[in-house]
């Protein structure tokens, strides 16, 4: 009996999550946190491969951004790989981002040589690399405290929306052009309650009560690891050290509360975060690249 292709639902969840953790193990996705996805409505449509009732690939298409430009995924464990279910799940993704009115796809594949190359076939141009990164946590350096005038809260201590700000006023200086802030209620109900969010484990440095600096925290507490999902300081704050500060603090929270591995990725070309992460030890173990493609 073959595979075929559908519309995800909550009852994939499961399913999803165990695709992701054969296909890209150093990110967080629970199966708690996809079913929630999955339950809200979203600008994203997801499909999975089903063959007997297990989930054998995964794909998704974000509603475009006002550039026109739609992320797509398309995801398969290796033990299911050269059957077609990657080109089946490219086809239906690629067909769905046009059919919502994208202009431009960008996607992220891996660094291996078959993994670009099912890439370029379908019409994409490998763009920036990526470079992702684990830290045990046993091994930290001493956390740096906040200089004066600043003062360091977790994400349970704050107002929402000053998060959101806060993410607003970073996300374009990600060069890989993959960090996003949607509008502040599709925010709230996508990432501020997502169950995979760590608020206990997500720090921010206050300047006069505006967050100047922050990182956002998603932890898997069956796999006893975190992933900063961003890291970001307000221009008009940079130069002082701050990134290293709500980092250091994050990562000793997260030990303190059990954890034993935190992942991160960043471009390969933001040498400042860069920096940070090597003094904290991270120690890179993998890259991955953007592409794009018009339709």
């Amino acid at each position: 009996m073959g595979f075929g292709i559908r519309k995800a639902g909550t009852a994939d969840a499961a399913g999803i999550a165990a695709v992701w953790a054969r296909t890209t193990p150093y990110l967080v996705k629970t199966p708690a946190g996809i079913a929630a996805e999955l339950a809200k409505a979203s600008r994203r449509v997801v499909f999975v491969a089903v063959e007997n009732d297990v989930v054998v690939g995964y794909g998704n298409a974000w509603a475009p951004d006002d550039a026109g430009r739609s992320r797509i995924a398309v995801q398969v464990p290796p033990e299911h790989g050269r059957r077609g279910i990657g080109a089946a799940m490219a086809e239906t993704v690629i067909g769905a981002a046009a059919g919502i009115g994208a202009t431009t796809l960008i996607t992220v594949t891996n660094d291996d040589e078959p993994s670009k190359r099912f890439a370029t076939d379908r019409g994409f141009t490998m763009g920036r690399e990526l470079a992702h990164a684990k830290a045990p946590l046993d091994q930290l350096p001493e956390a740096v405290p906040p200089p004066p005038g600043f003062d360091l809260v977790t994400y349970d201590a704050l107002e929402p929306r000053t998060v959101w700000q806060a993410t607003s006023g970073v996300v374009e200086g990600d060069p890989s052009g993959l960090s996003a802030a949607p509008p502040f209620e599709e925010w709230l109900a996508t990432d501020w309650d997502h169950p995979d969010l760590a608020k206990d484990l997500s720090i921010a440095v206050l300047a006069d009560g505006e967050v100047a600096s922050f990182v956002t925290t998603t932890a898997d507490a069956d796999r006893q690891v975190i992933w900063s999902n961003l890291t970001g300081t307000l221009p008009k704050y940079r130069g002082q050290g701050l990134a290293k500060v709500v980092k250091s603090a994050a990562l000793h929270r997260a030990r303190e509360a059990g954890f034993v591995a935190a992942y991160t990725g960043n471009d390969a070309d933001n040498r400042p975060m860069l920096a940070v992460n090597r003094w904290l030890g991270y120690e890179r173990g993998g890259v991955s690249w953007t592409a794009t493609r018009p339709l």
